[in-house]
């Protein structure tokens, strides 16, 4: 489902019921697209998340983390001139669309009252977050400037006063009387759920087709199907997720039309758990594609490079394979030197190494016979040299292709914030610059705890540094090495000499979720003593090899990572 203006209406009661009268503490803008407001309220902080991405626009309360950039965006700077230390007076939808208007109070420089409202429209690629002065209208800054040639009906530009979208002309199925929507449901051709959008304001394309699913069924009590709904709205909210087929729902209540096909439904206890479980992935993939792409480019273009290194060093070889018919040529036109024609392009002569069959040679037309000998003596001493060095060249451009091939694949399952801790060992491994030498040199980032059912505690390393600082130097000899068998991941060390089988179980499951294999089935997961690893002289971090292993296999689960973390 989208966010349409039915969930925005049951957003914007569940906000009020918890977010009224709050404080504002706090203020980040992580992500190009995002605000989060940090609002201390009925004794607890809340993070109230404001995304105007054009995928994912929402308005919820949150618990995902995140990581702010260095410098702060120049938005986020002037809502915190404005609203730090706010307070939210009001929230209010407009009719029954996607937008939203915060209503905060706060005293100026001079201690008058000043209010201050922060509106945000959730329309798709239109979505955007702006701040106004209440009492002028005018806009004071907005998260995406959008000028006159972008944009003819309206500019959202600090400085200018703000035009509110352009309505619709449906009406408000909150504020329409019993006659005027019975009205309208009776002189639909058909009761489909594109002829209610047509009719009503804020209807989704899946809210539609519920109400309309509803209505064939009883199709001679039109109007009590239509009041049932929307009571079920205000008194059963039953925020659902729902897995039809390969597609995502989620609703503000129980879908009669999605419940019947669904192969998968599960109740929240709120909407905004509702949708920190929905978006967590998919907004966490493309914060990672937004924040990690440089990351991503660089070592892709490191891989390209490696694997034209290694197909070039492999032709070596092969052409050394050839290297002895090159000496062979230059010895027989040494040989037969008064036999070759200068300026000629081929020439036979009798090949004494092969019971004297005639041997065409190829010849350059611009060298002298002589010259060309030397160039078959030359070629075949530079295969010569170069095969010495060709075994060792492959092996050391293998070993540099699954280092990062093991770098991507973390990329691939990482969170944005282990985007610092990747960069961290690209720009020690020399991969990427240090973007601010003059930094202070931070401590280097600490594997992931983890405690097992049982109260043992199970370390996870996020990046190849802390793979190697945790199994060569952290873990003791008698502990558990826990790792995705041939596949790139992360290591996993079980403090203690004796795990039981329950927790062995559960730290393969988070050696399998923290792997390249995270979304497969009955993935195969090494387990040997730490006694038994070693590190070859010269190897990248995270390489290890290990003897007397043994296998489990396992399907990784997030709730069950969810409860170790816990």
């Amino acid at each position: 489902m989208s966010f349409d203006g039915i969930f925005t209406h049951q957003m914007v009661d569940e906000l009020q019921a918890t977010l009224i009268s709050g404080r504002v503490s706090k203020i980040h803008q992580p992500y190009p697209n995002e605000v989060v407001l940090v609002i201390r309220s009925q004794g607890k902080n809340r993070k109230l998340l404001l995304s105007a991405h054009p995928a994912y626009a929402r308005v919820q309360i949150t618990n995902m983390s995140y990581s702010n950039p260095d410098t702060p965006p120049n938005f986020v700077m002037m809502l915190r001139k404005y609203l730090e230390g706010a307070i939210l007076e009001a929230i209010q939808q407009v009719d029954n669309d996607r937008v939203i208007h915060f209503t905060f109070s706060r005293r100026d420089e001079l201690g008058d009252l000043q209010n201050i409202l922060l509106v945000v429209e959730l329309m798709g690629r239109h979505s955007t977050i702006l701040l106004l002065n209440q009492e002028s209208g005018k806009i004071l800054d907005a998260i995406k400037h959008i000028g006159s040639s972008q944009n003819t009906y309206r500019s959202l530009l600090p400085g200018l006063e703000y035009i509110a979208p352009p309505k619709q002309e449906t009406i408000n199925p909150y504020l329409a009387s019993d006659h005027e929507v019975f009205e309208r449901l009776s002189r639909l051709p058909e009761l489909t759920g594109k002829a209610l959008q047509q009719q009503f304001q804020g209807l989704g394309r899946d809210t539609a087709d519920e109400l309309a699913f509803r209505l064939l069924k009883r199709p001679n009590e039109k109007l009590p199907v239509w009041q049932e709904f929307f009571e079920s709205l205000q008194q059963k909210k039953q925020p659902t997720y729902y897995l039809v087929g390969q597609k995502e729902f989620f609703t503000p209540t129980a879908f009669q039309s999605l419940a019947e096909s669904a192969e998968k439904a599960q109740e929240y206890e709120s909407l905004s758990s509702l949708l920190d479980a929905f978006y967590h992935d998919k907004a966490e993939r493309d914060r990672v594609k937004q924040q990690g792409g440089e990351l991503i480019r660089k070592v892709e273009n490191e891989l390209k490079r490696n694997r034209s290194k290694l197909a070039k060093r492999e032709q070596t070889l092969k052409d050394s394979e050839n290297a002895e018919d090159f000496r062979q040529k230059g010895e027989l036109l040494t040989t037969f030197l008064y036999q070759v024609p200068r300026g000629a392009k081929t020439v036979e002569v009798a090949n004494y190494y092969d019971e004297d069959r005639l041997l065409s040679i190829q010849l350059d037309p611009a060298l002298t016979p002589n010259q060309n000998a030397q160039k078959y003596f030359t070629r075949y001493q530079k295969l010569k040299n170069a095969v010495k060095l060709v075994y060792q060249q492959i092996a050391e451009t293998k070993a540099e292709i699954a280092y990062l091939e093991s770098v991507l694949a973390q990329l691939e399952i990482a969170g944005p914030m282990d985007l610092s801790v990747i960069r961290e060992e690209l720009t020690a491994q020399g991969y990427i610059r240090n973007r601010n030498p003059k930094k202070r040199k931070e401590k280097p980032s600490q594997p992931e705890v983890f405690h097992a059912s049982d109260g043992t505690e199970i370390l996870v390393g996020k990046n190849n540094l802390q793979n190697d600082q945790l199994t060569l130097r952290t873990a003791r000899k008698t502990d558990t090495w826990l790792h995705a068998k041939n596949i790139p991941g992360s290591h996993v060390i079980i403090r203690t000499d004796a795990p039981s089988e329950e927790t062995l179980m559960q730290a393969a499951n988070l050696a399998a979720y923290y792997s390249k294999y995270r979304n497969s089935a009955q993935v195969p997961v090494d387990y040997v003593q730490v006694k038994y690893i070693r590190k070859p002289n010269g190897a990248k971090p995270g390489y290890v090899i290990y003897e007397n292993q043994k296998t489990l296999y396992v399907t990784p689960e997030e709730a069950e990572i969810a409860k170790l973390r816990g």
